[in-house]
């Protein structure tokens, strides 16, 4: 795997990059701004593109403006937003409009090497990854609408382990149930949400959506 870091702060950038380094992914180039995030994607195409939200100039949203901007001029690149602090509206801009290949995770979870890793290969097959914190704390939000009401406990908790970006087999693993239970409530899920049920329809995405919309209601 191929990829691009980008984060002004030198020691959190070299940290990463050490340890995707040692887990034997190939670092393809760093920046510490935008432009030079977005130099280094058009000049080397990588697999995935690891971006903090945050950046110079102002620090508010230069990288996720960077981050759209290589979803949208090259897509076949994967991108890992990172942020220090819990922002899902910014990671729900990005995944509204390119809601295949994109993460969020908060940078406190990307010192350990298997996350990180593991997100940055499941962004590389065209999935999305939500840091379970983001889920946890939109789950436990009261909302005056909620377009999950309908949905069991159990099916709360799939969906919230599906919007972490888990396969069947990985959330049957997790609840130690068998991958088929998982997949007849995956497919309740999508029923009560209305979605539809066409394998080509990004149906797990578009369920992950569905899931975090439900905060905006409140």
């Amino acid at each position: 795997m191929r990829v691009v870091v980008a984060d002004d702060v030198m020691l959190t950038r070299e940290g990463i990059v050490r340890l995707l380094r040692d887990a034997g992914v190939d670092v393809v180039a760093q920046a510490d701004d935008a432009d030079g995030l977005l130099r280094h994607v058009r000049l080397t195409q990588p697999d995935a593109a690891i971006v903090d939200i945050r950046m110079p100039p102002t620090h508010t949203d230069e990288g996720l403006v960077a981050a759209q901007r290589i979803r949208t001029d090259h897509p076949g690149v994967g991108v890992l937003l990172l942020s220090q602090y819990v922002e899902p509206s910014y990671a729900m801009r990005l995944i509204e409009e390119h809601p295949e290949r994109v993460g969020y995770l908060l940078k406190q979870r990307v010192f350990d090497g298997a996350i990180l890793v593991d997100a940055l290969r499941r962004i590389a097959d065209g999935e999305t990854v939500v840091d379970p914190t983001i889920v946890a704390r939109l789950f436990g939000r009261q909302r005056t609408h909620d377009p999950l009401a309908e949905l069991t406990p159990r099916e709360h908790e799939v969906l919230s382990l599906v919007a972490e970006g888990l396969s069947n087999r990985a959330v049957a693993s997790r609840l130690v149930v068998t991958e088929r239970t998982v997949e007849a409530h995956v497919k309740q899920i999508f029923l009560k949400l209305g979605l539809d049920l066409d394998p080509q329809s990004h149906r797990r995405v578009r369920a992950v959506l569905a899931y975090l919309r439900g905060d905006r209601s409140n």
